[in-house]
């Protein structure tokens, strides 16, 4: 994994994307906090919780380096309350600021559940797929799905990034980037065929620039 790291940073990104799963909020079962705190890179880790009820866990994941973490809003009955707590925490080891809080939400998910939220959040994250599984396709209104999230964005006035996952391909990144988005999450679309950096340059050169994970 750290070799992997090492060459993509050659390509520019700007995160290393990191899926979290306990094998409750979706099938699978990935990595923990000791795997993040590993992780040797200059990229600033993205760390996406896809856990039940993160509160407890979520100031093992800033310990171990999480430069961001995002929640789901499905995934507890607090989220306002876990956006608060990770308000109070900071990055460690060589990127230590603050810790970037983000939310997502399911493709089933109104995307009126993030509204009350965006006083604490610092990034949206509008899935394309359902959790859990790479190389689905991207979600047939997904694109109005991110309007609705950008028009929110805009009416309360703050700086927020707005990002999308799953379903990225080294076709559509070029039409996804064009729908607003400023972070883009791509898996499959990196590793799956011919050469990960090749395939990373490729999109983003596709993107004109955009942000990428």
């Amino acid at each position: 994994m750290g070799a992997e790291l090492a060459r993509l940073e050659s390509a520019g990104p700007d995160f290393a994307h990191i899926d979290v799963m306990d094998g409750r909020f979706c099938p699978q079962i990935t990595v923990g906090p000791s795997v993040i705190g590993a992780l040797r890179t200059k990229l600033r880790k993205d760390v996406h919780l896809m856990i039940e009820e993160p509160l407890d866990m979520i100031g093992d994941f800033a310990d171990a380096g999480a430069d961001v973490i995002t929640i789901h809003v499905e995934s507890t009955r607090h989220p306002h309350r876990v956006l608060q707590a990770m308000g109070a925490l900071t990055a460690a080891g060589a990127h230590s600021r603050p810790i970037t809080r983000g939310v997502a939400i399911n493709p089933g998910t109104p995307v009126t559940s993030v509204e009350p939220l965006l006083e604490e959040a610092d990034l949206v994250l509008v899935l394309a797929v359902n959790p859990g599984w790479g190389g689905q396709r991207f979600a047939p209104g997904t694109e109005r799905r991110l309007e609705s999230v950008r028009s929110m964005i805009e009416r309360c006035g703050r700086d927020l990034m707005l990002g999308v996952d799953g379903g990225v391909t080294r076709q559509n990144v070029a039409a996804i980037g064009a729908m607003g988005v400023d972070l883009i999450v791509a898996g499959s679309a990196v590793f799956d065929g011919g050469d990960p950096v090749a395939n990373l340059r490729q999109m983003r050169e596709a993107l004109g620039g955009a942000a990428q994970g």
